[in-house]
């Protein structure tokens, strides 16, 4: 009974934090990718005070946890909990051509989010670095082919030489977030860890379950372009 009880209480928690139609607006904008809470004033046109307290009421509840940038230290990023978005559907993002994840040195996370996207969506995906490596990385080929994927470990690539107007580019690192603006800045930022910097087995199937869970959850809300051509039987 005890335990019933606190489950109804953490719900009830969930459903008056997403009461308020501005943090309903936060979570909306979490729901498909990372953000700062700076990005989330911006975005929403809402003052940076009132972002920090909704975040905060969203945190109590348990629908948002906060990480610290891989790249600036002195930056946090919002992001929803995963088991806290059962219940959350998003306004699908139309027109999508292709979906391009980028990360600093395109030989793990963007590579196997790319393949990812391709293995679940039977669609075409890329993936670039915005300063490449010369080959992929041999756990990431690993964890790959661990799970039925499949990488070539020297198809790394620059973002200059594969994002087009029309790509959902979707920077799956803090750094490609923060350095790449203009045109081919990122439409959706996922922070997942890095997992060069443990270099492990382990590192590796955390980013892996870390970006699949990511992909079955935005996949559902893209509409591809009818024109992309990308569509693979």
């Amino acid at each position: 009974m005890m335990t019933e009880l606190a489950s109804l209480q953490g719900r009830a928690r969930i459903h008056a934090a997403l009461g308020d139609p501005a943090r309903l607006a936060i979570v909306d904008a979490l729901t498909l990718g990372d953000a700062s809470p700076g990005e989330i004033a911006q975005d929403l046109g809402m003052p940076t005070n009132l972002v920090a307290h909704h975040v905060k009421v969203l945190t109590d509840a348990g629908l948002v946890v906060r990480g610290r940038s891989e790249g600036d230290r002195r930056r946090t990023y919002l992001r929803l909990r995963p088991e806290a978005l059962a219940t959350l559907t998003p306004s699908p993002l139309t027109g999508v051509g292709r979906v391009v994840f980028v990360c600093t040195r395109n030989s793990a996370r963007s590579q196997l989010a790319a393949a990812l996207w391709s293995e679940r969506t039977h669609t075409a995906a890329a993936s670039a670095g915005t300063k490449p490596a010369e080959r992929v990385h041999p756990r990431a080929v690993a964890v790959a082919h661990r799970h039925g994927l499949t990488l070539d470990p020297t198809a790394t690539s620059h973002v200059a030489d594969i994002v087009r107007d029309d790509d959902l580019v979707v920077a799956v690192c803090d750094n490609a977030h923060e350095e790449l603006t203009g045109p081919g800045r990122p439409r959706l930022h996922w922070s997942v860890p890095d997992p060069v910097r443990l270099d492990t087995d382990d590192a590796f199937e955390a980013a892996y379950a870390d970006l699949a869970a990511r992909v079955d959850r935005v996949a559902p809300v893209i509409t591809p372009a009818m024109s992309s051509g990308d569509h693979r039987d």
